[in-house]
Parts: structure tokens; sequence; C-alpha cells
């Protein structure tokens, strides 16, 4: 099992056929037969975990096996408890409701700077939660921040499962045994 921090704008494939070609996780992991076990957009930094064993990558990012995702995310505006409230019962999005997240108001975490850097506004202050989903839609945490009225400005997965982030700093991975 690789650990990765995919860095900001990094597609979460090894090829890309897009002229002129973008970053891609090629640029950063030099190991053979690894694929990604789920998805990160390329907008969204953090853990993406790589495997070479097809049931490892099966548990990983079939829905059915719901491993929760924690992620740290950066919005605009002071995130309200009315909010906090509505992402822990649930919203409603285009493609349906989602599951209860477990949203948590926190103090911004000692991160890398991103490049580019998130846009700033002095008149428009921004907080940040963390948010533990068992889902993985497409553009999942954005759209539920979003429905409920505040706009991601930083998105950084921390967890999946039991594997963190930890130290890992921005294009940097960890192999680890699985036994």
């Amino acid at each position: 099992m690789v650990l990765f921090n995919k860095p900001y704008d990094v597609l979460s494939q090894f090829t890309d056929n897009s002229t002129p070609a973008r970053t891609t996780l090629a640029d950063f992991i030099t190991l053979k037969n690894v694929y990604p076990a789920g998805r990160l957009d390329r907008d969204s930094e953090g853990l993406l975990l790589l495997t070479n064993c097809g049931q490892t990558q099966h548990q990983l990012s079939d829905p059915k096996h719901k491993a929760p995702k924690t992620y740290w995310v950066q919005v605009e505006g002071e995130i309200s408890d009315a909010a906090l409230a509505s992402l822990r019962q649930g919203v409603l999005l285009n493609d349906g409701p989602t599951l209860p997240a477990v949203a948590e108001r926190m103090a911004p975490p000692p991160l890398w700077p991103r490049n580019p850097p998130v846009r700033y506004r002095a008149s428009i202050p921004t907080s940040w939660l963390s948010l533990t989903i068992i889902e993985g839609r497409n553009r999942q945490v954005r759209r539920m921040t979003a429905a409920v009225g505040f706009a991601t400005l930083r998105l950084v997965r921390q967890q999946i499962g039991q594997w963190q982030l930890a130290e890992l700093a921005p294009g940097e991975y960890r192999v680890i045994n699985l036994p």
C-alpha cells in the first residue's frame, strides 16, 4: 500500500491525454503496478491511497464498504451552527440526500502553503471544519458545503479508514506493508 500526499492541481491517475499534458501521479510515484484506490479531485489535496492488490482497492473504493474519509475544509465565511447541524443530518444534493456526516468546527490546521494560494478577501472571513463522510460521490464535500451556504476554498483529505496523512509533505509518499 502506498500513502501519497497529492498536491493541488495533480490528476489522480498516471496518464493524461490532454494537450498540454497535466501533472499526474507519474510525476511523483515511480513504483510499478500500483493503482489509486479511489479518487481525489484535481483541485483537492491530501491523502490518496494506491495499491497493487485488487481486493484492497475494492474494499477501499467500493461504496458498500463505507470506509470513512476525513477532510479538512476551508470555507468562505464563518461556518454556522445551523450549517454544521445540517451536515450532521445529511443534506439534499441534486443526486439525492447524503448520509449524515461528522462535522466539527476546527482551528486552521498547520498545512503547507498551497500553490496557487487560496483567494483572500479582507472583507470576507474564512473558517475551517473537519468533515467525515462514508460516501464518495463526485465532488461531494464541495457540494455539501455549498448546499449549506458555504463555498469551499480549500479541501485536504486527512484520513481514509485507519490511514492518515500524518507528516507527508505534498508530493511525498510512503510504502506500508499490509498483513
